[in-house]
């Protein structure tokens, strides 16, 4: 995994101040003292370095994606997945700390829909696009991925046609980043 070094300094970003991002040794004694799972780490170990080959390709390619925002909230996007609404339950963990920008991604990793149609790309997209291709801790791809998803609501109608409608979404994402960069992800991993 691509390792950033973060002094913990507030990132300017346009007319309004950031906030601090934890280092990779803070997210990690984080998980630590959350009682994460271990294949649960090593799944937020495996999202974070997929986003951050995405992120920075694309950076290369001209966007200007916080490397360090991107690392933190994948580093600790799933802190409290043994937990009901785990995203509330980490968002709570992480803003407690002053990490709101982790916190809103992590409050919408679960269910957020990504707009493939808008002239840029955050890093809330990079982080939940990846979370959306990484099985456990693996990089499976999209399809694979979001069967699985999908393979867990055989029952339920309403919530198969909106992973479905967001599978869609995140497939047109995964083919403006690919124009971006000039390669496929799954080339890029």
């Amino acid at each position: 995994m691509m390792n950033i070094n973060n002094d913990n300094e507030n990132v300017l970003r346009g007319n309004q101040m950031k906030t601090k991002h934890p280092s990779k040794d803070e997210c990690l004694a984080l998980l630590n003292e959350y009682d994460t799972p271990e294949h649960v780490v090593r799944h937020c170990f495996k999202v974070t370095d997929t986003a951050l080959k995405i992120g920075e390709a694309l950076n290369k390619a001209g966007c200007n994606l916080n490397l360090h925002l991107i690392q933190s909230a994948g580093l600790i996007h799933d802190i409290a997945r043994v937990h009901d609404k785990h995203w509330e339950v980490g968002a709570q963990i992480a803003a407690e700390r002053g990490y709101l920008q982790e916190a809103d991604i992590i409050r919408a990793h679960m269910n957020y829909s990504c707009d493939p149609t808008k002239d840029y790309i955050e890093e809330i997209d990079i982080i939940c696009l990846s979370d959306r291709m990484v099985k456990e801790d693996e990089f499976v791809g999209l399809e694979v991925r979001m069967q699985y998803v999908l393979d867990k609501f055989n029952d339920n109608d309403k919530v198969r046609e909106w992973i479905s409608a967001r599978i869609v979404d995140n497939r047109a994402m995964i083919d403006k980043i690919e124009k971006l960069i000039g390669i496929t992800i799954d080339s890029l991993l």
